[in-house]
């Protein structure tokens, strides 16, 4: 068990969930069971307006717990809105990111901690994602997706401090919480099922704008569990599709291009859709599995081409893209506003719809 400096107040280990109540119990067990004094962290579950019942989940935790478990509940739809939400309700000077869907080494919260002491200016912390097979992954699978398809990092360094994003996802991040304000926190990323924003990686370009240092250390391992409905096709085609979305959004933001830049990259995704579609009948007829990712690649083509259109008809979705900060969105809404962050009973949010 590692002692945290006085300074130190609390690390808040944030969850944000949707109707995965199952998963969610291993993911909280695993977490409750860490080698950190369980005076030294919290865990927040943020329901993103399940249906089911991980309510109950949380409370049934809640009972057993030596370690502060709290719940909140954000009702709009957006994975963001709950990280957000999340961070104006933490008491930890950290804030360890993480999905529903994870099962975490006992050693995770310490070994992502350790590093921020090696230099002021690291804001983010990182490590390594390993997969949990439901079944066993067709060999496609393991050859095109073991990455960041399937939020994989499988890098195997002891220890990196670098200016640049090492390759961090929002399963698996820790930030220093004044570092997450300053950067205006999570840009929208799922949000009603569909990816309109580029999330974590946004985020990580904002705390590299700001010029805060990103680690990664081996020594801390998490576990994403990869269901069989993410060995597919499908899958890898609303994926590719999802990326499209953030990657125009990630070069608007950056860029700002006209009208007459938009066309010029609608027409170039209409050009490269026609270019994996051949490129794919010709893998598939040679029986080479490659033809996966081409077909696949379409889907990513005709999002960008979607997406540069959208911007080009709409400029209330313009004025949604650029926005800044997205911590003072999760501030300002609601109604009667949000509880104090120093409010114990738990069970409190937001509420209100994306605007656009």
């Amino acid at each position: 068990m590692i002692s945290l400096p006085v300074d130190v107040v609390k690390l808040s280990v944030i969850i944000p969930t949707f109707n995965r109540a199952g998963s969610l119990r291993a993911t909280l067990h695993s977490l409750l069971e860490q080698d950190l004094g369980t005076a030294s962290y919290e865990i927040i579950v943020v329901d993103n307006n399940s249906s089911d019942d991980t309510a109950a989940a949380v409370r049934e935790i809640q009972a057993h717990s030596a370690v502060d478990v709290r719940y909140l509940h954000e009702p709009r739809p957006g994975v963001h809105y709950a990280r957000n939400l999340a961070a104006t309700h933490a008491r930890g000077r950290v804030l360890y990111y993480t999905d529903d869907d994870m099962v975490a080494d006992r050693q995770v919260l310490s070994e992502l901690l350790k590093p921020f002491a090696l230099d002021p200016r690291i804001g983010v912390v990182t490590g390594r994602v390993l997969p949990i097979w439901e079944r066993e992954p067709p060999a496609w699978v393991v050859r095109y997706c073991a990455n960041t398809l399937l939020s994989l990092q499988l890098r195997t360094e002891d220890l990196i401090i670098a200016d640049e994003d090492p390759g961090v996802w929002s399963c698996h991040e820790a930030i220093r919480k004044d570092v997450l304000f300053d950067c205006g926190g999570f840009n929208p990323e799922n949000t009603e099922g569909q990816w309109v924003g580029d999330g974590e990686t946004g985020l990580n370009l904002k705390v590299q704008a700001r010029g805060y240092k990103f680690a990664f250390t081996g020594k801390a391992i998490t576990h994403h569990v990869i269901p069989a409905a993410r060995m597919t096709q499908r899958y890898l085609r609303k994926r590719l599709e999802n990326q499209g979305n953030a990657d125009v959004f990630t070069w608007y933001r950056r860029d700002r291009p006209d009208n007459t830049r938009l066309v010029k990259a609608e027409l170039t995704s209409l050009w490269n859709c026609g270019r994996e579609m051949l490129a794919g009948v010709s893998k598939f007829v040679t029986r080479n599995d490659a033809w996966r990712m081409h077909i696949a690649r379409i889907s990513y083509f005709r999002a960008r081409l979607a997406y540069c259109r959208r911007l080009r008809r709409e400029p209330g979705w313009r004025e949604f893209v650029v926005r800044e900060n997205w911590i003072q969105e999760s501030r300002q809404a609601g109604v009667g506003g949000l509880p104090p962050a120093s409010a114990d009973d738990g069970f409190a949010g937001g509420a209100a719809t994306l605007r656009s």
